[in-house]
């Protein structure tokens, strides 16, 4: 039997769906090339024969995909390593040539995480039911020897493809944009300027520096903070429409010609909408922050509503069960079915670059959108909390004489009726995540600084 690792250790990196932590205290090579082989082993993959390994900009990133690589390839499987790309970069090579894969990145994690997202061939998810707990299990209990033929590595090119595949998904543009993009020194540096080079646009291009430091603002668009360059460029500029990417450029944010951000979940609605005029009565996933309009106008556009737990995995399991053709997050991650029910930020934004260049000349996004949006939404209020369960229990406690409903499908989900909050452990971090939705803002930002008041 190989290294085998503390439980305590292998339970802090294995999250629900995805492998992340610090850098050096916890995240190692040795680790890195343990769960390589692991990654064979659990999930049997020398059948497969090879497997694909993409990585992002963060200083270790590159030593970590070598010795993954060099993990699986020691228990008989060959790897395709195809240099720096995004996550959707990624899951289009697993797509495309059919192969599982693995991404080293730490997404929006500040500079001193990294992580590992994998996947099966066709971009499959793998999730803590569907591979990971049974890679936990290995690298705590010992990974078996393996002493049969080593595989090799090699290196392919895949940018240009992908960029030509996500282009072939989405309607052509008629009429020119102008175009901000900020890529907050992340991925979509280097995916940005290929892939829309390539349509009408006028790009102005933000922190398109690939620098894992992140010099300047975290490059997680979710957080208020990290859009105000962007909001700030698009209204100094006159553009038509502002784009803000995390860190591995599998997300994407949308500021309109105003310079405000746009919902996720108005995102969601107008991507299903699009979606369901191609493929009528279809399914769409939604998770369970997404705004109440959402499931709405699916509805009056005659798709089908299914509701899920946030996380990747879970949606592209749903998805593959129920056929949908799309699925949308509150946290700007949107799911295609013909991209292998795979999550890419680049093809959201290209569907909103094609609705707004398509739309009747003098409408702006703000115009354009305004059908969508119904509710007022707080976004995510994140708190550090000691103990994560602990203030659920007192949410659930303080609304338990109201007559409201409970879900536990993720976190704690208390529904008035007209108004709704979540609360919600991160999966990524020690945080606990706060999200509110009511008809009008007063509602909303009472709830939430009840709520709040509760463990903050």
């Amino acid at each position: 039997m190989t290294t085998r690792f503390p439980a305590e250790l292998v339970n802090a990196l294995i999250k629900a769906y995805d492998v992340r932590g610090l850098v050096d205290e916890q995240l190692t090579p040795d680790f890195v090339r343990a769960v390589g082989a692991a990654f064979v082993e659990a999930l049997g993959l020398r059948e497969a024969g090879t497997i694909v390994v993409g990585e992002d900009m963060r200083p270790s990133s590159p030593a970590f995909a070598r010795a993954f690589a060099e993990g699986a390839t020691a228990h008989g499987v060959d790897v395709v390593m195809i240099g720096l790309c995004s996550t959707d970069g990624l899951y289009y090579a697993s797509g495309a040539l059919d192969l599982p894969g693995a991404m080293f990145t730490a997404s929006h994690n500040p500079a001193a995480y990294n992580g590992i997202k994998m996947c099966r061939a066709g971009a499959a998810p793998v999730g803590q039911e569907s591979g990971l707990a049974q890679i936990a299990g290995l690298l705590i209990d010992g990974i078996p020897e393996y002493d049969g033929t080593v595989g090799r590595i090699t290196e392919r090119e895949m940018l240009d493809q992908y960029a030509d595949y996500l282009l072939s998904l989405v309607p052509p543009m008629q009429r020119r944009l102008r175009v901000v993009a900020d890529a907050g020194n992340g991925m979509a540096g280097l995916t940005a300027p290929v892939v829309l080079s390539k349509l009408p646009v006028d790009l102005t291009a933000m922190y398109f520096e690939l620098d894992g430091m992140f010099p300047n603002h975290e490059a997680n668009p979710i957080d208020p903070a990290n859009l105000v360059d962007l909001q700030a460029k698009v209204r100094e500029t006159g553009a038509d429409v502002g784009l803000a990417f995390d860190g591995d450029a599998d997300r994407c944010f949308v500021v309109d010609e105003r310079g405000e951000l746009v919902n996720p979940s108005t995102l969601t609605a107008l991507i299903a909408t699009q979606e369901l005029r191609r493929v009528p009565g279809a399914p769409v996933i939604h998770n369970l922050i997404t705004s109440r309009a959402v499931p709405e106008i699916i509805a009056e556009n005659d798709g089908v509503p299914v509701v899920t737990r946030v996380g990747h995995s879970f949606i592209k399991q749903t998805m593959a069960e129920t056929g949908a053709v799309f699925g949308g997050e509150h946290s700007g991650h949107f799911y295609f079915k013909d991209f292998w029910r795979a999550d890419s930020g680049m093809l959201a934004a290209l569907h909103v670059l094609s609705s707004l260049s398509n739309a009747a000349p003098g409408t702006t996004l703000s115009m354009l959108l305004s059908p969508y949006s119904r509710y007022v939404l707080s976004g995510e209020i994140n708190t550090e909390v000691a103990d994560q369960q602990q203030a659920i229990a007192a949410v659930r406690t303080h609304f338990s004489d109201r007559d409201v409903t409970f879900s536990d499908l993720d976190g704690l989900t208390v529904d008035g009726g007209t108004w709704w909050v979540n609360v919600r452990p991160s999966n990524t971090e020690p945080l606990l995540r706060l999200n509110v939705e009511a008809p009008t803002a007063e509602q909303m930002a009472a709830l939430r600084d009840e709520v709040l008041a509760i463990y903050r």
